[in-house]
């Protein structure tokens, strides 16, 4: 990517970026705020503006994940949760819904948010050990497919022990960004700039891989332990995200696939604009969420689901298109 190409693109995503966050701070599900005085000061920041933030820091940790797995595996469908961090999310909170009822403190310490964040860490290192570390990225994706469907039938199994639960963990399969709040932003803050850095540091082993496994390691690079790092960030993104948020589908497939197919460049650049895509495409979503049946308010994960749908139906007729002669 031509630097002039990657400042450009990287003036255009932040410009979206604040237009966005405005948006999201003065719109929601029962009109516009825009006499910051008295009742509507409290409204605007002390609940639109965390939210607001928030999902944007949620779909820009999901951007980053899913630049991260794409490249690492070199497949451009790979997105964040392939490695069973979905559903150990998933029987975390399931975990906290289900024995909640017993008492203990230490339940009522770690909270939704820190089961789901300990259920996708357990899941990528549950897919990690069965794959016996990262010997190769059939086996590791195939021990992720395993993972996921194992841990999948506990959280079944807990619903069928507990059916009242089943509403509380379909908001969370649905994504929801209405209790984002300050401290919420400022986990998935520090968690960004966390990843973003490590992810810069060691962007060299992406751009190695682009060019095959055989040239890669010619170059003298660590692959394994890195790539391991790597794992590692990626399960730390999108516990984050997915912590705060719930399940949000198609954000960390399209960010990056979109930037990819825009522009092209080395690893570092796109990893930074997926960052900026995916916040900005999961923003929008909430706004959308918010607005489209007003004063009703739909779960953002159904609007990224819709969107990323048509964005891959589309992408599906043109190379049908392309291939016929």
């Amino acid at each position: 990517m031509k630097k002039n190409h990657f400042l450009v693109s990287l003036s255009l995503l932040l410009g979206l970026s604040l237009l966005l966050v405005l948006l999201g701070t003065l719109l929601g599900s029962t009109g516009g705020s825009w006499n910051l005085s008295g009742s509507d000061q409290a409204v605007v920041f002390d609940i639109r503006l965390p939210r607001s933030l928030g999902a944007y820091l949620a779909g820009a940790l999901l951007g980053l994940a899913g630049g991260i797995a794409q490249s690492l595996f070199r497949n451009p469908l790979a997105d964040p949760y392939l490695l069973g961090s979905a559903s150990g999310a998933l029987l975390g909170v399931g975990s906290i819904l289900c024995f909640a009822y017993l008492g203990n403190s230490w339940l009522d310490i770690l909270g939704l948010n820190g089961g789901a964040f300990l259920g996708a860490l357990l899941g990528v290192f549950a897919s990690l050990l069965l794959a016996g570390g990262y010997r190769s990225s059939l086996r590791l994706l195939l021990s992720g497919v395993v993972i996921s469907v194992i841990l999948g039938a506990a959280n079944s199994l807990f619903t069928f022990i507990r059916p009242d639960l089943f509403q509380s963990i379909q908001s969370f399969m649905l994504g929801n960004t209405t209790l984002l709040s300050w401290s919420g932003a400022a986990i998935m803050a520090s968690a960004l700039a966390c990843c973003l850095i490590i992810t810069l540091i060691i962007c060299p082993v992406l751009d190695a891989l682009s060019l095959g496994e055989n040239t890669a390691r010619t170059l003298g690079l660590a692959l394994d332990r890195l790539r391991l790092v790597l794992i590692g960030v990626l399960a730390l993104a999108t516990g984050c995200a997915v912590a705060q948020t719930g399940l949000i589908a198609f954000v960390g497939l399209a960010a990056p696939h979109l930037i990819r197919r825009l522009c092209s460049g080395r690893q570092r650049e796109q990893l930074v604009l997926s960052c900026l895509a995916g916040g900005s495409l999961l923003l929008s979503s909430d706004l959308l969420a918010r607005t489209i049946f007003a004063p009703i308010e739909i779960p953002v994960g159904i609007v990224t689901a819709v969107l990323g749908g048509l964005y891959l139906l589309v992408l599906l007729r043109r190379s049908n298109a392309g291939m016929r002669p």
